[in-house]
């Protein structure tokens, strides 16, 4: 006799190939529109399945989790981040979360170059120039940017994407120099020619960008606070691709109007889509709506390692991508 197909919900919408296969593999529910469900609509989601499938923008706390009941066993995060999951509460009772780790290396590392450059070189200043048919010809002192070759580079966060964001930097002729909770191997900092700081006050000092590439975690929470904040040089930029409370928002506002910070590349925001309108209104600083993973590939190759931690959960194995409370 065939086995029971799992119950898997999937709260919001994927690419349809990973539609596709998630139907044809289990009993699934897939979201008809592209909106967040709401607490109750999740609530009922996590009483009636095996499986939820949720996204960062799904808050998947003690308190709802207690409204779960018996049936839920897996929690198939799709995405790496898994802060919006209390994943403690969830393995205390007995429901495994599984993230997909790896597949956005290379696409937030590529925002976050692409970040560097539009505010160093004044790229979206240009743009509105043209779009709003202004521009009247080339001019020696015309919307001056910054060469970045030859520029300090501080990555905060020497995990796959800082290494990425390494790679990718120093091919553009930018200095590497890290600061992280653990020193990397001798090997790789050779490989990435990085030069690492214990003291983040220090390196934070003496750079000329810092790329904010560390994950969202208590001790993380305004990282770069106001104080970090006023130890940038003038001339210095911040660029974020990983998580907006890494950042007091508020005292970054103030101190690049201050002319105290150059500017700003941002894909995350403290407050969800709530960004400061005073930072919307700043030429230097380039905002972009959480793009640093969006490319089809990735949001493909998401798709497939939420399928096979699923599959190896249904096969009675751990999924491979199981996440642990001391991992975080």
């Amino acid at each position: 006799m065939p086995r029971e197909r799992l119950s898997v919900v999937v709260t919001r919408r994927l690419p349809e190939v990973v539609e596709t296969r998630l139907s044809e593999l289990f009993d699934v529910r897939l979201r008809d529109d592209d909106t967040p469900m709401t607490r109750d609509e999740l609530a009922a989601a996590m009483r009636s399945a095996d499986v939820l499938v949720p996204t960062l923008t799904d808050k998947i706390d003690a308190g709802l989790l207690a409204q779960a009941g018996e049936r839920l066993r897996l929690i198939a995060n799709y995405g790496a981040g898994v802060d919006h999951i209390d994943v403690a509460t969830a393995r205390q009772r007995g429901v495994l979360v599984s993230n997909t780790p790896g597949v956005l290396t290379d696409d937030t590392a590529d925002m976050t170059m692409a970040l560097i450059l539009a505010v160093t070189r004044r790229i979206p200043e240009g743009l509105a120039v043209m779009q709003k048919n202004e521009w009247t010809g080339w001019a020696p002192t015309a919307l001056l940017g910054g060469r970045v070759g030859g520029r300090r580079l501080g990555i905060l966060g020497m995990g796959r994407i800082g290494q990425a964001v390494a790679r990718r930097a120093s091919a553009f002729g930018m200095q590497i120099h890290y600061h992280n909770r653990r020193r990397l191997r001798p090997e790789i900092e050779e490989s990435l020619e990085a030069t690492y700081w214990e003291s983040l006050d220090q390196m934070i000092a003496r750079m000329d960008v810092i790329s904010v590439n560390c994950p969202s975690t208590p001790s993380t929470f305004h990282l770069m606070n106001a104080r970090r904040l006023k130890l940038m040089k003038p001339s210095g930029v911040l660029v974020n691709t990983s998580r907006g409370e890494v950042i007091d928002e508020n005292a970054l506002t103030r101190m690049i109007r201050a002319g105290d910070i150059a500017g700003a590349g941002l894909d995350v925001y403290e407050h969800g889509t709530q960004v400061n309108p005073r930072l919307r209104e700043l030429p230097n600083v380039v905002l972009l709506p959480h793009m640093g993973s969006a490319t089809l590939e990735g949001r493909i190759e998401m798709g497939e390692k939420v399928i096979i931690n699923i599959k190896t959960f249904a096969d009675g194995h751990r999924p491979p991508d199981q996440v642990v409370p001391a991992m975080l």
